[in-house]
């Protein structure tokens, strides 16, 4: 038996925080949660005293490139590692359009590798829960690196098919432009291969047209929203629809954020906009997190959670999941509980793995971060062991 009994906890909660807390786990699983003074100490339970630490949901972080100078998808084990003492007890690699189709291929094969050969309970390749596209069929105008971006040409099947088959059910989000010319076959295909895969709008300027367009293909989410988007305009001083306002008045979508601590990549007003019409059930914190060695704009370089690309362009952040729910807060007037919602349970329901992760509940995951009132990272647990740095 490896049971734990965590006391002297602030439990987050998906509909509000257990002040006085207490969480017993049994092997890799959530086996009751509740009032300490409610749950007693399980015969045999190692006692783990949280110290009045908030103990929320591991973050699910499902759009990052890497981040302590490694990529994901060249050493997906070695990256993830940063990421998973950060509390991001899932991580999705992403993927990027400024590589070919055999970079693709080969970047598929190491995280299946990764996530296919996990063994001890502190191999860091037990956090990653797949891929995420961010490409490579989006509208080459938009987003970092754009002079590097290499799909810029017809979407041809001979191109994308040994993408798709290769990546599987791994894949758990495709990022599409819907305004690209020969995209409909291109996420048939896709679907096909992966069913229960979700569709996101990204680096794109769609017209709400053509985004309700591919809802019936499963388009859900909009990519780090109001970053790396346009909108065509049809008359001088007349603002406007594009892909955002799309999302924001489709109840049905999320909508991602990069949320920097100088509201650089969203605009703290349009940043608010967005919680506002999305609320907290519907939108979710990326970190974006990326590797570049570039220097920053000059008036910039104050800023420590921000890359840029050799355009001087932003190119993500450096960010981990617990600095975006700072920065949450410190943008709007969301709370803790909240910010977990945010970065755990939302992400987890877009993904298909709500009834696993994202949320502190009998039968799920033990994947537990243990934070302060700044989400200063104390602790964390990896379904049922504690991952030692």
């Amino acid at each position: 038996m490896d049971m734990k009994y965590i006391r002297n906890a602030k439990v987050v909660l998906e509909n509000g925080i257990l002040w006085d807390g207490a969480v017993i786990t049994d092997g890799d699983r959530i086996r009751a949660v509740g009032h300490e003074n409610a749950l007693p100490v399980p015969d045999g339970a190692e006692v783990i005293d949280a110290q009045g630490a908030y103990v929320g949901p591991g973050f699910v972080d499902i759009h990052v490139h890497g981040g302590e100078g490694i990529f994901l998808y060249q050493d997906p084990r070695g990256a993830v590692r940063h990421f998973l003492e950060n509390g991001e007890t899932t991580v999705l690699a992403a993927l990027y359009y400024d590589v070919s189709k055999e970079e693709f291929l080969s970047a598929i094969g190491r995280v299946k590798e990764a996530m296919g050969s996990v063994s001890g309970p502190q191999d860091p390749a037990r956090a990653l829960g797949g891929i995420y596209m961010e490409g490579p069929y989006m509208n080459p105008k938009y987003g970092a690196r754009s002079d590097l971006n290499q799909w810029k040409g017809p979407i041809l099947a001979e191109d994308y098919k040994p993408i798709v088959d290769a990546a599987g059910d791994l894949v758990k989000v495709w990022a599409v432009a819907p305004e690209r010319e020969g995209l409909m076959p291109f996420l048939t295909y896709a679907k096909k291969v992966n069913p229960t895969v979700a569709i996101s709008a990204g680096h794109t300027e769609a017209t709400p047209e053509e985004m309700r367009k591919y809802k019936r293909m499963g388009l859900i989410s909009m990519t780090h929203c109001m970053n790396a988007t346009g909108r065509i305009e049809k008359l001088k001083g007349v603002r406007a629809a594009g892909p955002d306002e799309a999302c924001l008045t489709d109840p049905e979508m999320y909508a991602e954020i990069i949320c920097d601590s100088q509201a650089i990549h969203v605009n703290p007003d349009n940043i608010r906009l967005i919680l506002h019409c999305k609320g907290v059930d519907k939108t979710i914190l990326i970190t974006d997190s990326f590797v570049s060695y570039e220097e920053s704009p000059e008036d910039l370089r104050y800023i420590k959670d921000l890359v840029f690309d050799g355009n001087r362009d932003l190119n993500g952040s450096k960010m981990t999941m617990n600095i975006a729910c700072r920065n949450i807060m410190t943008h709007t007037n969301c709370c803790i509980a909240q910010a977990f919602l945010m970065a755990s349970r939302n992400p987890a329901r877009l993904i298909g793995m709500e009834d696993e992760i994202g949320t502190i509940e009998e039968g799920k995951r033990a994947n537990l971060v243990f934070v302060d009132d700044t989400f200063e990272v104390k602790r964390v647990m990896l379904e049922g062991e504690f991952f030692e740095e």
